[in-house]
């Protein structure tokens, strides 16, 4: 394991199968074994999100959590009042929770701070066009600005930079035609290039990089010990990207030069559209 990383563990989240059948049957026991089950794997948060169920399932999940380990919560949620919920409910002494997630589109969620403090995670990937609709962020330029705007907010409240966690968002590098890999990088590099920003740290939802692609493995049928994961978290550590959501089941390396996954994603960030992709199926040939 990376020295140095924050795991934020992804299990607890309506989106996984097994995680919404035990919304779906009222299985909180279930979901205190899921956050026992990370936190004893490494995890330094579990993260909470069920969806768009109702705030008082987020109450109970939350409470769930606090109640299996000692560990902060990230309460993750694009609603309000299921945001809301769950710092309600969440237990201040264990440290500052996590909220995943504010973009300037949401503004309106940093009011909560000021009845309970959190660390934010400011998502770079919604902005406002020039018609002054919301809109994704395409290019490095848009993530930059977002960040700078939402940045500026979170100082207003006296929010220090080390509690502070851009989410340039990441897309699947199997199906990436649009270049969103080489925007996460050049947004990162741009952050880490403002001194205003020092001490900021960066998240993504680690296990979107791989999703839909096979388990890379020798001719033996052994798993390579150096995935697409971990060759993108050797590019992006050093630049501010030492929080992940991500499983505590994964042992995320930092790769030697040279390494086939490494090479492998350094070109993916040269190649444009469809021959990024068909370096990735190379890769896995």
């Amino acid at each position: 394991m990376i020295q140095g990383l924050t795991i934020i563990g992804e299990s607890i989240n309506d989106s996984v199968p097994s995680t919404n059948a035990l919304y779906e049957s009222g299985n909180f026991d279930g979901i205190k074994e899921l956050a026992r089950f990370q936190a004893e794997g490494g995890a330094k948060y579990i993260d909470v999100n069920v969806g768009t169920r109702a705030p008082e399932v987020m109450e109970r999940a939350v409470k769930a959590v606090m109640e299996a380990t000692t560990l902060p919560a990230s309460i993750d949620s694009p609603d309000y009042s299921l945001v809301e919920a769950g710092l309600k409910a969440y237990d201040a002494s264990r440290g500052k929770p996590i909220l995943n997630s504010i973009s300037p589109l949401r503004m309106e969620m940093f009011d909560l701070y000021k009845t309970t403090p959190f660390r934010p995670i400011l998502l770079l990937t919604e902005c406002f066009n020039e018609s002054g609709e919301g809109a994704p962020a395409r290019t490095v330029e848009e993530e930059y600005a977002a960040a700078v705007i939402l940045f500026e907010r979170a100082k207003s409240l006296g929010i220090a930079n080390e509690d502070i966690i851009f989410d340039p968002g990441v897309a699947p590098i199997g199906s990436d035609a649009e270049g969103a890999l080489p925007r996460l990088i050049g947004t990162l590099e741009k952050i880490h290039a403002n001194p205003d920003m020092k001490g900021v740290h960066a998240s993504v939802g680690l296990s979107n990089f791989t999703v839909m692609l096979p388990s890379k493995r020798k001719v033996d049928g052994t798993p390579v010990k150096s995935p697409l994961e971990s060759a993108l978290l050797t590019i992006a550590f050093p630049l501010g990207l030492d929080h992940v959501i991500g499983s505590v089941r994964r042992n995320y390396n930092l790769l030697e030069a040279g390494d086939p996954a490494l090479e492998c994603v350094r070109e993916c960030l040269t190649l444009d559209g469809f021959s990024s992709i068909r370096r990735v199926r190379k890769f896995y040939r």
